[in-house]
């Protein structure tokens, strides 16, 4: 059944309405992004008007919450062009009004993210977070856990260069082969992110390990594919209480009890340190590489564990903030 729609359903005065996900999830994300902070960072290297009084670049909070939506809902530029027109929370999010301002096309949507590519902004956005999370007393000090996974890139070779990304490689996971990059992350015992490094899926976990530690841990917790005799000895050397989960040897046949009991102590804890990727995978949706390179998906993935820190504290923070 089709009918002209009413004018409080035109204008959106609607008497009836329900929050939805979406925008319960934008209010509370809303109000925990540090924005005038981020605005600091980007503002030095942001372009600005000509002398001539040429056309005027758009607002900074304006292209950076567009940048926030494109890691939240996984929107390529064009898609998020189109979103910006389609949905007006999305507009409504990034300060847009139709009757006033213009919508960036999906060009300036590129250039932005090039900015931020270029000048490392997405490290300085994600230290920013780390100075809100310290300064509200949200991080644990007590000990760090280390784990990696796995981030899919695109196996085929139907593109212009006709072959794969030259930055990515192949490795072996169980009985599985998978194509891609590692992130690997350092959280604190309740899971929030404190340092992210980026390698080609081939590496293994436990050479980043002392990339992603400061040397000021008490304890470091991580799973078996991080035992190994330079690993305890590494921790050893740095005073570090040692909890890595132990392999079962071939031919090990005592102090199996203790060495499953140690390790399930060690998984109870480490569990934690789970919920970024969790958040990063079925919250924002992001389970492969968009752009090609490990400088521009590293440059993506740190903003998205910098937001991902966000959202598992935004109750706290909202809190705080109250």
């Amino acid at each position: 059944m089709t009918g002209q729609m009413t004018f409080a359903e035109t204008m959106g005065l609607s008497r009836r309405h329900k929050e939805t996900k979406r925008e319960r999830f934008l209010r509370e994300m809303d109000q925990v992004v540090p924005w005038q902070a981020l605005i600091e960072c980007i503002a030095p290297y942001y372009p600005k008007a000509g002398p001539r009084g040429g056309r005027k670049p758009m607002p900074i909070e304006q292209m950076l919450r567009i940048h926030f939506l494109q890691q939240w809902y996984a929107y390529s530029d064009p898609g998020m062009e189109e979103a910006l027109y389609e949905i007006p929370l999305l507009r409504a999010f990034a300060g847009i009004d139709l009757g006033r301002d213009l919508i960036p096309d999906e060009s300036t949507i590129l250039r932005f993210r090039r900015l931020l590519e270029q000048h490392g902004l997405a490290q300085q956005i994600f230290a920013q977070v780390q100075e809100l999370l310290d300064a509200s007393h949200l991080i644990l000090q007590e000990g760090k856990m280390v784990d990696a996974t796995l981030i899919h890139a695109p196996s085929s070779t139907k593109n212009r260069d006709r072959k794969r990304d030259p930055e990515m490689r192949q490795t072996k996971k169980g009985n599985q082969w998978y194509f891609g990059m590692k992130a690997h992350v350092a959280t604190d015992t309740q899971g929030l992110v404190q340092a992210v490094e980026f390698t080609a899926a081939h590496v293994p976990d436990h050479r980043v390990l002392e990339e992603l530690l400061t040397g000021d841990e008490k304890t470091v917790l991580a799973d078996r594919g991080y035992d190994y005799p330079q690993v305890h000895e590494f921790l050893r050397k740095q005073g570090i209480q040692d909890a890595v989960a132990r392999r079962r040897y071939p031919g090990q046949r005592t102090g199996l009890q203790a060495l499953k009991r140690f390790n399930r102590c060690v998984a109870s804890i480490r569990a934690r340190g789970e919920h970024a990727f969790r958040v990063l995978k079925c919250q924002f949706g992001y389970h492969k590489t968009r752009y090609r390179g490990l400088t521009k998906n590293g440059a993506q993935l740190t903003t998205l564990f910098a937001l991902v820190n966000l959202y598992l504290v935004r109750k706290e923070l909202c809190w705080l903030r109250a």
